[in-house]
């Protein structure tokens, strides 16, 4: 019975530490994030690598309370500048929102220690993930056809149908404070 008892004081203290962890990650959210990042952003469409792009991330705070400017710059020659404000919808929750100010609003979420959404448009479901990573912020995009390739399973009621869906592109970029 010690032993059991101990085990239970045990598994309690480390779902502790787990949600003190978790619970950092969304009370340093934007906070830690803030700045100027850059880097480099690799591109793949199946098994060929694009040309390698230039890559930024502005997170700064703006006047407003608990708003942020988004700002992504993608190239250096002539660049794509995508400015938007990052806002909370619901803090406690980690539920976030990239507003592109043209009506499209994206909902995303801190996940552990990710920071997260996924979307579709025009035929093309996206997903992007970004971390901190040690002095870097690592931005992950997958991009998925909307509709699958193949249905399998469902052959009776115990077995669930199960979609499978297209990798078109994925993106990752690794990026650092300047």
């Amino acid at each position: 019975m010690k032993k059991f008892a101990r085990f239970v004081i045990m598994f309690i203290i480390v779902l502790l530490k787990v949600n003190m962890v978790l619970a950092q990650g969304t009370e340093n959210f934007p906070s830690k994030w803030l700045g100027k990042w850059k880097g480099t952003m690799q591109w793949y469409q199946g098994l060929v690598q694009r040309e390698p792009v230039t890559m930024e991330l502005h997170i700064l705070p703006l006047d407003s309370t608990d708003q942020y400017s988004w700002r992504m710059i993608y190239g250096s020659q002539k660049p794509d500048v995508r400015s938007y404000i990052l806002k909370p919808f619901n803090k406690e929750k980690g539920h976030w929102l990239i507003d592109e100010k043209n009506s499209i609003v994206l909902d995303h979420f801190l996940v552990g220690d990710r920071f997260s959404s996924s979307f579709t448009v025009q035929g093309n479901t996206l997903i992007n993930n970004s971390w901190l990573e040690g002095d870097s912020l690592i931005v992950e995009f997958y991009n998925m056809q909307e509709k699958p390739i193949a249905i399998s399973g469902g052959g009776d009621s115990t077995v669930p149908k199960v979609k499978s869906y297209g990798i078109r592109t994925f993106q990752r970029a690794v990026l650092y404070r300047y």
